[in-house]
């Protein structure tokens, strides 16, 4: 009877580290996927696989399911700017902020909240604009401390300079983007979405 209970427990454990390696490497597969999505379907199946993904690594399918949003609210815009803009990316900045809980000072979520806060100027969804901009910059600033040479971090810096005015910057910083994704050729290493936020996907 000890035989067959350990022996047991050696299948449910092994079937269940199984299940989990499925499902790390399903989530490996879905974040590489993120450059190559086209339309809104394509975002939402990244977003249903992220959301709902069984992972030890909980805030970065939060994290991942945040970005397949701010980058499906950024093709709406583009592409359906009619559309409702406005859920996509407060559940966004949700599931962002659930990632920051467990991540204290991630640099790269910080950036995506960055980002989010600031997106939700353009859609012009933000009750105060000026705030959200602070919040903006909060977040990019803090990014900052613990990121280098990061595309979605310069691709932020383009996005406020433009806002501000400054087109000279916003060039610098979205010339600076476009050669950070270009060196960036390991995607595993770290994450390497949004390159069609600057056309090089």
């Amino acid at each position: 009877m000890y035989k067959l209970l350990l022996m047991l427990s050696f299948i449910v454990t092994g079937s269940l580290m199984n299940a989990q390696f499925f499902s790390d490497q399903t989530l490996q597969q879905s974040v590489l996927q993120l450059n190559n999505a086209k339309t809104e379907n394509d975002y939402d199946t990244l977003f249903s696989k992220f959301s709902e993904a069984k992972t030890s690594e909980k805030w970065q399918a939060n994290y991942y399911a945040a970005a397949a949003l701010y980058l499906k609210t950024n093709f709406l815009l583009k592409n359906s700017p009619n559309s409702p803009l406005g859920e996509p990316n407060e559940s966004a900045r949700k599931l962002a902020m659930q990632a920051l809980a467990s991540e204290k000072n991630n640099g790269e979520v910080n950036i995506l909240l960055g980002l989010i806060h600031f997106q939700k100027i353009r859609i012009k969804t933000a009750a105060d604009p000026q705030k959200e901009l602070k919040t903006a910059t909060s977040f990019m600033t803090k990014a900052e401390t613990t990121v280098k040479n990061n595309p979605r971090l310069s691709f932020l810096k383009a996005e406020m300079a433009e806002k501000q005015g400054n087109k000279a910057e916003a060039i610098k910083f979205y010339q600076k983007a476009v050669k950070e994704f270009e060196t960036s050729n390991d995607p595993s290493s770290s994450p390497n979405w949004g390159r069609q936020l600057i056309g090089t996907n």
